[in-house]
């Protein structure tokens, strides 16, 4: 199949008017903090996007910064970011964040990927959409929307997210690294679905394959 990448990223472009952000990016476009985005990001993982808004909302309202975060406990954490997925794990990889911040880099968020990656918990995906959404740099955030629609589509043949992360590294023109995971994430949650997909309503249907579709809408 011929993919024209242009035309396609156009009609996503223009029918995402109509879907709501995921919820890191519109924090991120409220307000360009590096911090908030890594932290949010953190809480974000496994979890829906209504339960990560309201537990980052709370979070926030406790502490903004790497040394705010620090004075509270675990449990405080805990209990702010419920009921977040996994809410202990994920207070205890905040607080640690938080203090590496502050004792390695004077409590700002480092803007490449080895040193977002050599922070304790965080993995290609939060580091990418750090980069993306806190400094906007170049980088592919692929999560599973973006990694089950790409092969969907059949624009790459990949098995895990990591290696569709480097496969579009190869062949996604490199101005669209930036929208591509904001795109696909409202376009997988709105209509492109993991199961019985809306494919009447699809602006990019023509350039699908569907692969792995077995109903649909």
């Amino acid at each position: 199949m011929e993919y024209d990448i242009d035309r396609m990223m156009l009609l996503l472009r223009d029918a995402s008017v109509q879907w709501p952000k995921p919820v890191v990016t519109e924090m991120a476009n409220r307000r360009r903090d590096p911090y908030r985005v890594l932290i949010a990001t953190l809480i974000s993982l496994r979890t829906k996007d209504e339960v990560t808004r309201m537990a980052s909302e709370r979070l926030f309202g406790l502490a903004n910064t790497p040394e705010e975060m620090v004075r509270l406990s675990e449990e405080q954490i805990a209990e702010a970011i419920h009921p977040a997925l996994y809410n202990w794990n994920k207070a205890a990889t905040i607080r640690n964040v938080s203090r590496t911040l502050i004792e390695e880099y004077g409590g700002r968020v480092p803007d490449t990927m080895e040193e977002l990656l050599a922070l304790k918990g965080v993995g290609r995906k939060t580091a990418n959409l750090v980069l993306t959404d806190g400094f906007r740099k170049p980088g592919i955030c692929v999560d599973t929307h973006v990694h089950r629609i790409t092969n969907r589509w059949g624009y790459v043949r990949t098995k895990t997210p990591e290696e569709t992360e480097f496969a579009l590294r190869e062949k996604l023109p490199a101005k669209y690294w930036q929208e591509i995971n904001e795109l696909l994430v409202a376009f997988g949650q709105n209509v492109c679905r993991p199961i019985s997909p809306f494919c009447s309503q699809c602006p990019v249907y023509e350039y699908c394959e569907r692969n792995g579709v077995a109903t649909h809408r």
